[in-house]
């Protein structure tokens, strides 16, 4: 994600992480912690949100807005794995959502398009 935002960020793109420990806790350390390892290890100069949950009871209200807007595969909302990213429009609007299998390269052409 940091490769698409540096190459996009000029024509308007942003890209905004929000750090999830609800999937085999891979995120079990606190925002400093979390901040400073994506920054060490992947350069990541995106913003970074809290830490929230994105699926249940208590999932946040932006990601419940998401996934009802962009279902998953069949037509599930249910956020399966870390990584599932969704393209959202300069309107606001979602324009789509991308599984965590699909490797961020593989948005460009989307981006593109939004951008021109």
């Amino acid at each position: 994600m940091e490769a698409l935002y540096r190459r996009f960020r000029d024509r308007g793109l942003t890209v905004l992480g929000f750090p999830c420990d609800q999937f085999g806790r891979q995120e079990p350390g606190d925002e400093a912690a979390i901040s400073k390892f994506c920054s060490e290890n992947y350069a990541v100069t995106f913003p970074l949100f809290s830490k929230i949950d994105v699926n249940g009871a208590n999932a946040h209200p932006l990601f419940r807005a998401l996934k009802s807007a962009a279902p998953g595969f069949f037509g599930t909302q249910a956020i399966k794995w870390n990584f599932t990213k969704f393209l959202i429009d300069r309107q606001g609007r979602v324009v789509r959502r991308y599984a965590p299998i699909d490797k961020p390269e593989d948005m460009a052409g989307d981006i593109e398009k939004l951008l021109a």
